[in-house]
């Protein structure tokens, strides 16, 4: 027996060597009808895991621990899920509120933030032990608490995140989580829906249903206030009805230009970050929902709402014109690029697939079985603001 014992060693060492598991190359891909999410190896197409019983997954999003290990997983039934991507399980699931509509992570990693309709306001947890750490009730003044939207981390140990009801900002400092601080901006405009940071966090930017242009948040310059950027784009007889609320995560940056999604129009705009103005207005085939930019800003994906959501259409950064046109599939719902933008893997959530596309030759590279997929996450996301 003593003599089997290296030889029983050697391989108990080798079955460990062979599950190790590098979490930079893993994505997870939201199952919305199936309450689900699935675990994949990126540079292999693979599916690893399928993770069950996450709650109402219609409108999810997922953020990532620092080391990749986990991640955590916004339903829109207010349950915030923590899975571990090496060991395939679900560690902890709460509910914390009734409707909730996204989240962030800290600069730091400590703290995991959820915005929620109902009750509004953003409730902030450990994230080790999802534990409360933090209760923010987005009331406005008048008792009333609105809805919270846009929510995102920024440098500084911060949130920032836009009331709906109310049409402020707040900007949400915890640095010390027993103490928060709140700065709070008035009047920005009606109804903001959606916001984003720009990569490098230095400017928070929300749409406005309700008003025409956007709202800009200098976090560098806090104390001059809210700026209306594109104020007068879109008069409000202008606008088609509006099928799908468009998306403000993943706005394609490159060089001095910002691409954003036209609200109720069928043009994708490209905004000067030095003047804030518009530069050109680019037609798309529909109302675009996510306007993407590839890693390096060369491109910029566009997909769309119904009736148009089957096709996806690719930008030239370049000269800003349309370079070619897709059709993936049935409801194309979210897209996700690899860190360097040599894929693009997109969600067809009524075919059931998930497809993934050489960025160059516009090629098809794979399909990969999902249930009604309406979300694509790459674990790349752990290093970088905003997302």
């Amino acid at each position: 027996m003593t003599k089997l014992l290296p030889i029983l060693g050697l391989f108990i060492s080798f079955n460990a060597f062979a599950e190790l598991r590098a979490t930079g190359d893993l994505a997870v891909v939201i199952e919305r009808e199936q309450s689900s999410a699935l675990i994949f190896n990126t540079s292999q197409h693979k599916q690893l895991a399928k993770i069950e019983q996450l709650g109402d997954l219609s409108h999810a999003s997922v953020v990532f621990s620092r080391d990749e290990r986990y991640a955590y997983v916004f339903g829109r039934d207010g349950g915030l899920s923590k899975i571990d991507l090496l060991q395939d399980k679900l560690v902890k699931r709460i509910v914390q509120a009734g409707n909730s509509i996204g989240g962030a992570i800290s600069q730091d990693g400590k703290l995991i933030a959820v915005s929620n309709y109902t009750p509004g306001g953003v409730k902030v947890f450990s994230s080790d032990t999802l534990e409360l750490v933090a209760d923010i009730p987005a009331d406005a003044g008048d008792g009333k608490l609105s809805k919270v939207v846009g929510l995102v981390d920024v440098p500084g140990q911060k949130f920032a995140f836009s009331l709906f009801d109310a049409d402020q900002i707040w900007l949400l400092d915890l640095k010390n989580p027993k103490k928060p601080d709140i700065t709070k901006f008035k009047g920005v405009g009606k109804q903001p829906y959606d916001a984003l940071t720009s990569p490098d966090g230095r400017y928070y930017i929300a749409g406005l249903f309700g008003s025409s242009g956007l709202a800009l948040l200098d976090l560098w310059h806090p104390e001059l206030g809210i700026k209306r950027i594109l104020p007068d784009y879109v008069k409000d007889d202008e606008k088609l009805p509006v099928y799908k609320m468009p998306h403000l995560e993943g706005w394609a940056e490159a060089g001095d230009y910002l691409l954003a999604p036209a609200i109720g129009k069928h043009e994708v705009l490209v905004i000067d970050k030095r003047s804030w103005k518009l530069v050109k207005a680019i037609p798309v085939a529909g109302q675009p929902v996510f306007v993407m930019g590839r890693p390096d800003g060369r491109q910029a994906w566009v997909n769309f709402a119904f009736p148009d959501n089957n096709q996806l259409q690719i930008i030239d950064i370049k000269d800003l014109t349309l370079q070619k046109t897709l059709n993936p599939g049935k409801a194309v719902l979210h897209m996700e690029f690899s860190p360097r933008g040599e894929e693009v893997w997109v969600a067809l959530r009524d075919d059931n697939q998930v497809v993934a596309y050489d960025t160059d030759t516009l090629q098809e590279l794979a399909r990969m079985p999902a249930q009604t997929p309406n979300g694509i996450f790459f674990s790349s996301r752990a290093h970088r603001i905003g997302l």
